[in-house]
């Protein structure tokens, strides 16, 4: 196992959602995330390649896939992944970036292992896949935790906290949760080793309420930050800089209407701007195509 260190850093990291079943009140777990920065410079060029060269993969390829990775596959395996997640020249609006970064902080953060690879699942160049952002579990001796993620990938905080409330709207949506876990139980791949375990979970016949018992929305939000901008070294003035302007936009998110039912975990990545990373990752994915 490498000891490496993460290239981003978690300043924060709260794990403590729960909710409260009979007041709907919530404590909302958070985690704040920085690149860093390198001789001055915040760390865009070097956050793409990490996430392209690390993450990349098990994001956008099955696990029956990632088994036949070895020497002489591992090329083929990385173009491949590439095409998949960006086979579109329209990647100024695409959201597969905030769906990578999502899929990279739980893995880190949370030590989650990814059940569906939605972006396999892309039925053309420029198509989307509907539904959550990321399908995860984490293995407990109780059973499977469940972490349903959504991603908004903006420039703006305040807009990305108003899109991810929105989104968090349909949680209260019998009809859309049963079609969505249907859609889930339908990508998982079968040599998957809690294959099993997560169809049953998922099952029809399994009450919601059970399905939300063992389960975690995560929302990550990327926004282009002026804390940022204004510093060039990650020292303890832009800490404490940071750590104030994370915890204003936990506390508008954790005002709003979120759902009664269900724990809910914030993921803050702050940017210097979103333009510069998107540019960033575009470089390294045609380096790979």
């Amino acid at each position: 196992m490498s000891t490496a260190p993460p290239l981003l850093t978690a300043l924060v990291h709260r794990p403590e959602a729960t909710v409260d079943p009979a007041t709907g009140k919530h404590v909302v777990g958070f985690t704040g995330m920085c690149a860093g920065y390198e001789l001055g410079a915040w760390r865009c060029e070097q956050l793409a390649q990490h996430l392209i060269d690390t993450w990349l993969p098990d994001f956008a390829l099955r696990f029956s896939e990632l088994t036949d990775v070895n020497p002489r596959t591992m090329g083929r395996l990385m173009r491949r992944a590439a095409e998949t997640v960006y086979s579109t020249q329209k990647f100024e609006r695409r959201g597969e970036f905030g769906e990578l970064l999502l899929h990279a902080a739980l893995m880190q953060e949370i030590g989650s292992l990814p059940a569906v690879s939605k972006i396999y699942y892309k039925d053309g160049p420029n198509e989307t896949v509907k539904g959550f952002d990321a399908v995860h579990v984490v293995p407990k001796p109780e059973g499977l935790e469940l972490w349903l993620g959504e991603a908004k990938f903006y420039t703006s905080a305040p807009e990305a906290i108003r899109s991810a409330l929105r989104s968090l709207e349909h949680l209260g949506d019998r009809k859309y949760l049963r079609g969505e876990f249907a859609a889930i139980v339908h990508k998982i791949d079968d040599q998957w080793p809690h294959a099993a375990t997560l169809k049953r979970l998922l099952d029809q016949n399994t009450s919601l309420d059970e399905i939300f018992s063992a389960a975690c929305v995560p929302v990550l939000l990327t926004y282009d930050s002026s804390v940022v901008a204004s510093h060039s070294v990650q020292d303890t003035t832009y800490i404490a800089a940071i750590k104030k302007e994370w915890e204003a936009y936990h506390a508008e998110f954790g005002a709003g209407p979120l759902p009664r039912h269900v724990k809910v975990h914030l993921f803050l990545l702050p940017l210097n701007t979103k333009t510069d990373l998107i540019q960033a990752l575009d470089k390294e994915l045609r380096r790979w195509q």
